[in-house]
């Protein structure tokens, strides 16, 4: 009998929806504290999970959820590079 591997969950900083680590993007603080999308999950650092949609990243700033995940303060230009990665996808 085959064992079930656990699935690893992450908390959306905009919904606050459960999901699957694989399902969501990742944005990371690396140890210099330079703020970015992590498209593989693997960079160092400290990370903030995001569902896949618009709707969460625009309430996550909202709301400040990337500001407290990452604890750090989230610029204007940070923003607008995040949506700008975020239309790329």
């Amino acid at each position: 009998m085959l064992k079930q591997r656990k699935v690893p969950l992450r908390k959306c900083t905009g919904c606050q929806a459960m999901k699957s680590k694989k399902e969501m993007l990742r944005i990371v603080r690396d140890p210099e504290g330079h703020v970015s999308l992590d498209r593989t999950g693997k960079k160092s650092g400290r990370g903030a999970y995001i569902c896949d949609q618009e709707e969460c990243l625009e309430k996550a700033i909202q709301n400040k959820g990337i500001e407290r995940s990452l604890g750090v303060p989230v610029s204007k230009e940070l923003v607008e590079t995040l949506r700008e990665e975020f239309r790329q996808k």
